[in-house]
């Protein structure tokens, strides 16, 4: 399977997506689409914020069925989530022998085509590409860049594409890549970004040293003297990326962080008016600023700040010339759909501010620093975390991590796990009650309810409770927090504040 190829010409070409709704798979959608491939594709019923991005293109996802495989039809590409051997589509398609590719198979052969560059890790991915994609905006590179979510700088797209990649000799391609079953081993990277890594994808991953190998791996993909950026804040960063360079000499090092010598040294400035302010090495006489909490977050700024500074070089230009692009570019991006993403802000009964506030968060890591970014990031409000824990396999090996995390949060709510189409429930003895039980021996304020709706009105209570407003001077912020479908809750509680 690993020789199927996009054909080198797209336009006019039919190509039917199974699982069109994915993120990936829409992001993908939007690119092929712009390139002039003729679209179809097929899903659930359910509805998906990735059906407004199909929407816009004119698209629309059918049900599966063998009759989607028209005569017309050429190529295939599916999410790892269906089966050749299963799905009605695919079933169809293998019988008339059309090329079927995975996802990553079809975004890797894509990637041949351009200087492409791929962001991975464990944490922050979405986030990085997102803001290497809005600096990108600000930059005279032909560039296209993918990203995981929809980014809001993105005029609420996955994908940006500059006015000139059509048209440019050489252009530049940026895509977040996935590690999970290896799948960012189709992807052909110059360059790479590495945010982080530490244990992951048990059910895939039964080790650290596993998925750190897969990175490893990964790395040792880039061509002779290619670069990788990596964190040198992140200890399993550090330590994937000194294997990579025993193996690979000539690979090109470039750290970033507070850790790290050089260029992108970063020196924290403050949290002042809902801005992180920073500095680097490389413009030390400019300061920059982030519009998003969180410590993570910045971290993620500097690794976009390299790649396009390196991304500039490679293109013969001099990155300080740029400087106050770059600090606009980073001054523009709000965010991503559920990344830290402010659903809205109401008032309640006595008139108390609330934020509502989703996040995709489902590592213990990922929820710590999350919550830790808005207590420096929202200091005069109470914090209320709802947190529903995704794949029985992650919780069980994380969880004393994943009880420990919600420290910043002044109020925890839990729900029963949301699990994954590939594990078995019954496979484990561990539940939601678990995770909450092991929760209320790290914090003082922790609920359960088993389905997401059924906290609603304690929810509600909770925000109309009299507010101590010598501790919380600006009110309260509600997060609904992880891989689950818990966000129905913060919609919920916000139409009822509203009304």
């Amino acid at each position: 399977m690993s020789e199927l190829k996009l054909p080198e010409s797209i336009k006019g070409v039919h190509i039917h997506f199974v699982g069109i709704k994915g993120t990936g798979m829409a992001a993908l959608v939007e690119i092929l689409h712009r390139r002039g491939a003729v679209i179809t594709g097929s899903d659930v019923s359910e509805r998906f914020y990735t059906d407004e991005i199909i929407e816009k293109l004119g698209l629309k996802a059918l049900p599966f069925s063998k009759k989607n495989i028209t005569d017309k039809v050429q190529y295939v590409v599916y999410s790892s989530a269906y089966k050749l051997d299963q799905n009605p589509d695919l079933i169809a398609a293998s019988e008339k022998n059309l090329p079927c590719l995975l996802y990553t198979q079809a975004l890797g052969s894509y990637s041949e085509r351009s200087y492409s560059a791929g962001i991975c890790g464990v944490h922050g991915k979405t986030s990085t590409t997102g803001l290497t994609g809005t600096i990108l905006k600000e930059l005279d590179l032909p560039a296209q860049v993918l990203a995981g979510s929809v980014i809001n700088s993105f005029g609420n797209n996955c994908t940006y594409t500059s006015p000139d990649c059509d048209t440019a000799e050489r252009t530049y391609f940026v895509a977040e890549t996935c590690e999970y079953q290896r799948h960012f081993m189709s992807f052909c990277p110059q360059k790479i970004i590495l945010t982080s890594v530490e244990p992951d994808h048990q059910d895939y991953y039964p080790t650290y040293e596993d998925i750190r190998n897969a990175f490893v791996d990964y790395i040792c993909k880039l061509p002779e003297n290619g670069q990788l950026i990596y964190c040198a804040d992140d200890k399993g960063a550090v330590e994937t990326a000194e294997i990579a360079r025993n193996k690979r000499p000539d690979i090109q090092l470039i750290p970033y962080g507070e850790n790290a010598a050089g260029d992108y040294h970063l020196e924290f400035g403050k949290v002042e008016d809902e801005k992180n302010k920073f500095k680097i090495n490389l413009f030390k006489d400019c300061e920059l600023y982030l519009s998003v909490p969180g410590k993570h977050e910045v971290l993620d700024a500097v690794a976009a700040t390299a790649m396009a500074c390196e991304l500039l070089t490679t293109d013969g230009k001099n990155p300080s010339d740029y400087k106050e692009n770059i600090k606009k570019g980073l001054a523009a991006f709000s965010g991503g759909k559920r990344r830290s993403e402010i659903i809205g802000k109401a008032f309640t009964n006595d008139g108390t501010s609330v934020v509502v506030i989703d996040d995709y968060g489902h590592h213990p890591t990922a929820v710590q620093t999350t919550l830790n970014g808005f207590r420096d990031f929202y200091k005069g409000r109470k914090i209320i975390v709802d947190f529903m824990s995704h794949t029985y396999s992650r919780t069980q090996a994380l969880l004393k991590e994943f009880a420990s995390s919600f420290g910043a949060a002044d109020m925890v709510i839990l729900h029963k796990i949301y699990s994954s189409a590939r594990e078995n429930p019954a496979d484990f003895e561990i539940t939601g009650n678990t995770l909450f039980e092991e929760t209320k021996k790290h914090h003082s304020c922790v609920n359960y309810f088993s389905e997401i709706l059924d906290a609603k009105n304690f929810v509600l209570s909770e925000l109309n409770n009299s507010l101590d407003k010598s501790k919380y001077p600006d009110g309260l912020l509600f997060v609904t927090m992880g891989a689950g479908n818990n966000w129905i809750l913060g919609q919920e509680i916000l139409k009822e504040l509203k009304r």
